[in-house]
């Protein structure tokens, strides 16, 4: 067979992301405050974005290039989605009985119409970490060379109040005795809170209990035996501690209230608050979903901007300009689009869950994206994209969006399943009445929640009872005996 060149022609078939559908991927799977910092670098970047009002006697911008604040009711759930391009018109707001949802301190006043109404102490600044509150008493009790030991111990204190150091080699490190590391540390541990710098948990308990003149011999010896407590061996406590049922009784009552983290009081960096996506309201007509519109600019294109600098600019410069210009518009319309998308899977949620917002998580049915995608007509990873790092806010609370879907557990008749999350609701409530006397096994739950219509194995009850955080049926007896 001869070689030689030759030409053929083949068709195929592929998908080929350009840079601005792959921006559009990355703004659908952005939270409302990520999205914020996002605009923010691009409004610093592009010129021709700008987040006031437009001017009443300038060129009016062309439809879309404004992103709406966009809203959606469910008028009833047998009944279809409404369509895409829904608005805040179609809400069912009554001015006079209905109240919209604050976003910021100022749609309270406009509200009252007093400023005398807001809580100015809520705008306090946040207590100082614990750190800040340990290197304080250093400077008031230590000076000199054991302020300054004092200071790397500080330093080397986690967030719960325990010294994670050797002092054998923080000695070496800092070139002084290991005298006066002890020395230095046994002040920290009479700084507030009482059981901060303690090494281990023993020691921590036994700070707190000299700071409470309680650390007699029989004390100490209960501390030094914590495992004993822990296993609820009493018998051989009140043996080795010397006492009698009344004195172990009160002992115990009195190790109950010290504190195992002392410095969690203070905790370590400020908690982050969660900023709901979504706000979920009841109305006349159904459900309605809008976008919490209060974290977001309002993106603008400055078309009047751009006239003033194409006149008599050079090509080089027009050819920026358009590129900003394309840039600018394509960024609104990907941001309406972006709430548009949200509030139509978000819609949906709401519609197959219905029973969660009426009567609470007893009622949640199973859900998976594939659901929600083919009921919307999106694909599933579209679906996976706005579920992910978004937050909604309803009469229930805030719950993230993904909560919502959950494997199901199938009746024992045949007819119909159960979301995992409201077998694991009635776990949890079997658990928190059990009585001390009659803790139930796992495999007992397993026979209640049979005998309910949930058909579920023993392992189940497992895995579901230690995702939520609960002992085994003798750690719980354990610790029912210890809280008396």
């Amino acid at each position: 067979m001869a070689l030689g060149p030759r030409l053929d022609l083949r068709q195929s078939q592929s998908l080929v992301m350009t840079p601005q559908l792959q921006q559009a991927i990355k703004l659908l799977a952005l939270s409302n405050l990520e999205l914020e910092a996002y605009l923010a670098e691009a409004l610093e970047g592009n010129p021709l974005l700008d987040t006031g009002a437009p001017d009443s006697d300038g060129p009016a911008d062309e439809p879309g290039d404004e992103a709406p604040s966009v809203a959606e009711t469910l008028p009833d759930t047998d009944q279809a989605l409404s369509s895409d391009s829904g608005t805040a018109d179609d809400l069912d707001v009554d001015f006079a009985e209905e109240r919209f949802h604050h976003d910021s301190a100022s749609d309270s006043v406009g509200l009252s119409g007093s400023s005398e109404d807001i809580d100015f102490d809520s705008f306090a600044e946040h207590e100082g970490t614990l750190h800040d509150h340990l290197l304080a008493q250093v400077g008031e009790r230590f000076g000199g060379i054991e302020a300054i030991v004092a200071g790397q111990l500080v330093a080397l204190i986690d967030e719960t109040g325990y010294l994670r150091a050797d002092l054998a080699e923080l000695a070496a490190q800092l070139g002084v005795p290991l005298a006066l590391i002890e020395e230095v540390l046994a002040g920290i541990q009479c700084f507030d809170p009482a059981g901060v710098g303690a090494r281990d948990l023993a020691e921590c308990i036994a700070i707190q209990a000299r700071e409470a003149d309680r650390y007699d011999p029989a004390m100490a010896t209960m501390i030094a035996h914590l495992d004993l407590v822990a296993k609820g061996a009493f018998p051989q406590l009140k043996r080795i501690c010397g006492v009698d049922d009344e004195d172990l009784a009160d002992m115990i009552r009195e190790l109950r209230g010290y504190d195992p983290k002392p410095g969690l009081k203070f905790g370590g960096e400020g908690a982050q608050a969660v900023v709901p996506d979504l706000y979920i309201r009841q109305t006349a007509k159904g459900w309605a979903v809008e976008i919490n519109s209060g974290t977001l600019p309002r993106l603008l294109v400055n078309r009047r901007y751009y006239t003033e600098l194409a006149q008599g600019a050079a090509a080089k410069s027009k050819a920026w300009l358009s590129e900003q210009l394309a840039g600018a518009n394509w960024l609104v319309r990907a941001l309406d689009q972006r709430q548009r998308t949200i509030v139509k899977v978000a819609s949906e949620i709401v519609k197959q869950q219905e029973g969660f917002f009426l009567k609470g998580v007893a009622h949640m049915r199973p859900l998976t994206l594939r659901q929600v995608a083919e009921a919307i007509g999106m694909h599933e990873s579209t679906v996976s994209r706005v579920t992910s790092n978004k937050y909604l806010s309803c009469p229930r609370g805030l719950f993230e969006l993904k909560y919502f879907f959950s494997s199901g557990i199938s009746a024992t008749d045949g007819d119909g399943a159960v979301s995992a999350e409201a077998v694991k609701s009635r776990i949890k409530a079997m658990i928190e009445s059990e009585d001390a006397k009659a803790i139930l096994s796992d495999e007992t739950i397993a026979q209640k929640l049979s005998a309910e219509g949930h058909d579920i194995a023993r392992r189940t009850v497992v895995k579901y009872r230690e995702a939520m955080g609960y002992g085994s049926s003798v750690q719980r007896r354990r610790q029912k005996a210890l809280a008396g």
